[in-house]
């Protein structure tokens, strides 16, 4: 009888052990935890090549471009001929440094060539959707400025990856998915499509070792420049750049313009020569604290600022996570901020200059605050007015009194296959919306901190010649009418306004959180609310990771045909009924999906131990390591 009672406290014991252990997991994903060093990106591969950089002896900067060479090689959402951008802590002066890796419209992308074929938006795929490369500059410039290792060294994991590596399904489903855009383009077809004519399947099967044979030559002969540059005694830094050099300026370019060209492209070799990328000041404002850095207008990153100067005037807390005044009030701050990002953000290299200022200031967001209905979803929300809040005058105000709130751009149906359905053109509509990228987030314990939002050339890409060269799909991110933003107007060596946005944040003058989210439209929207998880809500850095989020509609689409659709959410599945008829009440019209967090990579930093606490999404592939 004793032994029959204590096996009974045997499994009561175990039971309620397994239960406490299951309750104190509150998360999908354990915390990363690192004291010298930690790399997260989108795949596992990509974030072993970031360790490897590590155990050599290299610094945060260096593993961040091993990672974006990995995951560029393997088409996780980018390619090489995409586009990157960074913030960057330096330690020894102790700020945070910029980086602007976006490619340029080649100079014969002008708004009367697209409007002459027809066009009311630059094409969502192929040779004209084409931007100059900006992720290989932006890599060997971060390299060259701020690494300790060679590009030799940097770009070994990416050249083992080109040489073969087993395919994940998530890039194989991809190419399967769009196999019949990649099939209009020669290049392409011949290293996406490894079954070609195949009845089952034309795409790799997931786990194949997939071969990327031009793109390893390529890598090679930066490898090459590289050595030979070394042997000239050049500098490490001068050597890197010979390699710079050569892709943008020798027979790289030759083949990217041919290529590009015989498919009807516009890169030409002037293009690729005038291209530069910009090391620049970030943006900075201070919320409750904490200083939130951020890139300038060419990306949607200042909406995040926007957003929390707005913020910081509401008592958030008081209302509880994602209650339905909450999700209500963060919607509507979200439109406010996203509406100025509509019509204000573009290029800052041109004319006329954002006003940035204006935007950024405290006093224009409580301005903006005065507009905030608190008790229905306000489908109408326009742009406001910074310039008064720089003294100047804005000299856009016609277009401004005009502005569309329920965008629809006249020729979707002339351009849209006829074959598919309005609920499919919706589905497309969404699809860009949620357009995916990867991210990449590296620390170590000399105080280097990369935050990196690399994207563009994904999978449908046209390949460049036998480069092995993904082009970006960038300019359809712009516009070709002012009334439809009037700084982001197509012109030739232009940057098209990306939704790309990593973040920085110190607080009492120190590294406090490295964050970055992949997706399209919806990326400052959960960045918003991962901050204010952490911040208002004392959640941990996976918690907040992986926090049920919502997402707007509202905001036009940085991609396809720019629409939005007003008053229109996203919220988790989980949602309780009765936020969700409180939310109805208000005005909202509700969708659901499963995991609605981002998905969102972090670095926070414990100052008190001296350790990182990482955290990796639990949306697909995201993958961190720490020692």
């Amino acid at each position: 009888m004793m032994k029959k009672y204590k096996t009974i406290f045997l499994i009561f014991f175990i039971l309620f052990n397994g239960l406490y252990l299951c309750k104190s997991q509150n998360t999908q994903k354990p915390i990363l935890h690192g004291k010298n060093w930690i790399a997260i990106t989108g795949k596992p591969l990509a974030a072993t090549a970031g360790s490897i950089i590590f155990q050599k002896g290299g610094n945060a900067v260096d593993a961040s471009c091993a990672m974006i060479a990995a995951t560029s090689t393997m088409w996780d959402v980018l390619g090489w001929g995409g586009e990157t951008q960074a913030l960057i802590y330096h330690p020894k002066l102790k700020k945070v440094i910029g980086i602007n890796a976006l490619g340029t419209a080649p100079s014969g992308a002008t708004v009367e060539f697209f409007k002459e074929k027809g066009y009311d938006i630059p094409p969502k795929y192929g040779p004209l959707a084409a931007v100059t490369p900006g992720t290989p500059a932006g890599l060997m410039t971060m390299l060259a400025e701020y690494g300790t290792m060679s590009l030799e060294e940097i770009l070994g994991p990416a050249i083992e990856l080109a040489k073969g590596y087993p395919i994940e399904a998530q890039a194989a489903n991809s190419i399967e998915k769009n196999k019949e855009e990649i099939k209009k383009w020669k290049y392409s077809k011949q290293i996406f499509l490894t079954h070609i004519n195949e009845e089952k399947r034309e795409a790799p099967y997931p786990g194949e070792i997939f071969k990327q044979n031009n793109l390893l030559k390529t890598l090679q002969k930066l490898i090459e420049t590289e050595r030979k540059a070394l042997i000239n005694k050049k500098n490490r830094k001068e050597a890197i750049y010979s390699a710079y050099n050569r892709f943008y300026r020798g027979d790289i370019a030759q083949e990217i313009v041919r290529g590009t060209q015989e498919l009807g492209g516009l890169i030409t070799m002037k293009d690729l020569d005038k291209y530069n990328v910009y090391i620049e000041e970030p943006l900075v404002i201070n919320y409750k604290g904490i200083d939130v850095y951020k890139l300038n207008s060419w990306v949607q990153s200042p909406v995040l600022l926007q957003a929390l100067n707005i913020a910081e005037n509401i008592d958030l807390k008081s209302m509880g996570y994602n209650s339905s005044n909450y999700i209500h009030h963060i919607y509507q701050v979200m439109n406010l901020a996203f509406a100025d990002r509509d019509f204000y953000y573009g290029d800052p290299y041109f004319e006329p200059k954002e006003p940035i200022k204006g935007l950024l200031s405290k006093d224009y967001a409580k301005y903006r605050l005065k507009s905030l209905n608190i008790n229905k979803n306000d489908e109408n929300i326009k742009p406001g007015n910074p310039y008064p809040f720089q003294n100047e005058k804005n000299p856009f105000l016609e277009y401004l009194n005009n502005w569309e709130t329920h965008n629809e751009i006249s020729k979707i149906k002339s351009e849209f296959d006829k074959n598919h359905t309005m609920n499919s053109l919706f589905e497309d509509f969404k699809e860009g919306f949620y357009a995916g990228t990867t991210t990449v987030q590296a620390a170590d314990t000399s105080g280097w901190i990369v935050s990196v939002t690399p994207s563009g050339g994904w999978i449908p890409a046209v390949i460049a010649g036998n480069t092995g060269i993904g082009l970006s799909q960038r300019m359809q991110s712009f516009v070709l009418d002012p009334k439809d933003g009037p700084y982001n107007v197509l012109e030739p060596h232009k940057r098209p306004r990306a939704t790309l946005t990593p973040t920085l944040a110190l607080k009492n003058g120190k590294p406090y959180l490295s964050f970055a989210v992949q997706g399209g439209d919806t990326q400052d929207q959960n960045l918003l609310q991962f901050f204010l998880n952490m911040v208002e809500f004392n959640m941990n850095i996976q918690e907040a990771s992986e926090a049920a989020n919502i997402n707007s509609f509202q905001m036009r689409s940085s991609f396809g045909f720019h629409e939005n659709k007003p008053g229109e959410i996203l919220l988790n599945s989980d949602t309780p009924n009765w936020v969700r008829k409180e939310l109805i009440e208000k005005g909202y019209k509700l969708q659901f999906k499963n995991k609605t967090s981002g998905p969102i990579n972090a670095i926070y930093f414990d100052k008190n131990n001296g350790s990182y606490w990482g955290g990796s999404s639990n949306f697909g592939e995201d993958y961190g390591i720490a020692w």
